[in-house]
């Protein structure tokens, strides 16, 4: 599990980022890269865009720390889901220079991004939103790595100093809810879950609201407060294995082949086999599958299948455009960035040629020397041999940027679509594998 919170840099940037590249901190500086910039000159570079930025704002950066679970992750597992957060959240537009601090008991990434965009030198907001946008994005990372994640719901807005308290033991209400989460598994039903808190060591306290306390607590804590899981109504249903209910989807009135077997399976199973079905699925979320594939004319298994393999081709197709135009995207954005600090420095560079005393000279102006240096490097790797237009440029970025937010949308379409269509499909599988086997149920 990575926690993460995010804070402006308002002055001292230099001072921050040789903070986040301490040697002894990143192995010598191996955990140190960068996107966008050169990590040695990161304050230099961030400064130019500022320079040229029109609404400045009082921000110079922004740090975002990720912190991971001491144990879980290794130094490069750790550096490569910091690398891969910020190219998400910066969608390529930032220069950022990203670090892993191996020297605690936890590792974790610190990511100093410029407060303006390398294209349009427009400043990054940072709200509630974005930052909602940053967790869910590295929730998903983790997971997507083997890592514990932040359940929704659940430790919602805690800030590193909390989660690592509860992770020392220190939060009463942590071990509280890793006391009942042992418990249930083990119980029959509610008072010998009951007995089994007391075993732990638990006072209890009936009334409206069941409360426990630990030794040396000084107040009861009441579940509810722990969340919705641990109310005496969810800890009841946990006990008995009894998901919670989503709700039925809106219902038509068209018949179809593949309703009636879902429908007879319903039916016998909520006689003799209820019991068997019920492990394994709410009858609600059967109910809403019926009325999915009534709602969307779907008349067979075969007619299912064939709709979720088109749409899960069309999410396909609409994943790789985005990816492209993304990659489009960053090379495009480089090449402003570096087209801009080129014709922004080459008056120095031509002053070092006319200069009487020119060692004296690049010692005077050696920053600035370096970067018009890397910018003429980049823009002859990237093979551009006459300079373009920048106006043009940007204005063609803005035009392909729009056409990302585009396809953006189309790929969450397709995705949602893609999610919905293979919940259906397996809850009709298990329903169909767990009705009776009866001759006519099969053929159906």
């Amino acid at each position: 599990m990575a926690v993460t919170k995010i804070h402006p840099i308002k002055s001292t940037l230099k001072k921050a980022l040789d903070y986040i590249e301490n040697p002894d901190k990143t192995d010598e500086k191996l955990f140190v890269s960068s996107y966008g910039c050169s990590y040695e000159t990161a304050d230099i570079e961030f400064q130019m865009l500022l320079d040229q930025a029109y609404q400045k704002g009082n921000n110079l950066a922004h740090h975002l720390i990720q912190a991971f679970e001491p144990g879980e992750t290794t130094a490069e597992q750790a550096h490569e889901i910091g690398r891969q957060l910020a190219d998400e959240v910066l969608q390529g537009k930032y220069p950022y220079v990203i670090t892993t601090h191996i020297d605690k008991g936890h590792l974790h990434n610190h990511i100093i991004f410029c407060a303006v965009d390398m294209a349009n030198q427009r400043k990054y907001i940072s709200n509630r939103q974005s930052y909602a946008f940053i967790r869910r994005t590295s929730d998903r990372l983790c997971k997507e790595h083997g890592l514990s994640v932040v359940k929704p719901g659940k430790d919602k807005g805690k800030t590193y100093a909390e989660w690592d308290a509860q992770k020392k033991g220190k939060s009463w209400k942590a071990k509280l809810k890793i006391a009942i989460d042992a418990a249930i598994p083990q119980a029959k039903d509610f008072d010998s879950f009951l007995r089994l808190m007391e075993a732990q060591g638990y006072e209890v306290k009936q009334g409206k609201f069941i409360s426990f306390r630990a030794p040396g607590q000084e107040r009861f804590t009441r579940c509810k407060t722990l969340g919705e899981d641990y109310t005496e109504e969810r800890i009841t249903q946990r006990i008995k294995g009894i998901a919670i209910d989503r709700g039925p989807r809106r219902r038509s009135t068209r018949e179809i082949s593949l309703r009636i077997a879902l429908e007879d399976s319903i039916k016998a199973q909520q006689s003799v086999g209820y019991a068997r079905w019920a492990k394994l699925h709410n009858l609600k979320q059967a109910a809403n599958s019926l009325n999915f594939i009534t709602e969307h004319q779907i008349d067979s298994y075969e007619g299912l299948e064939s709709r979720l393999a088109e749409i899960s081709a069309a999410n396909d197709a609409a994943a790789s455009a985005l990816k492209d135009a993304e990659r489009r995207l960053g090379d495009m954005v480089l090449l402003i960035k570096n087209l801009s600090t080129y014709k922004q420095l080459r008056p120095v560079a031509l002053e070092l040629r006319n200069a009487k005393d020119m060692a004296a000279f690049r010692r005077q102006h050696e920053s600035q020397l370096i970067l018009y240096e890397a910018a003429a490097k980049a823009l002859k790797e990237a093979g551009v041999t006459k300079l373009p237009n920048l106006y043009a440029l940007k204005t063609e970025y803005k035009k392909l940027d729009a056409e990302r937010e585009r396809l953006s949308a189309q790929y969450s379409e397709a995705k949602q679509k893609l999610k919905e269509y293979g919940i259906v499909k397996q809850n009709v599988d298990s329903i169909l594998r767990t009705a009776p086997e009866k001759e006519h149920t099969q053929e159906r």
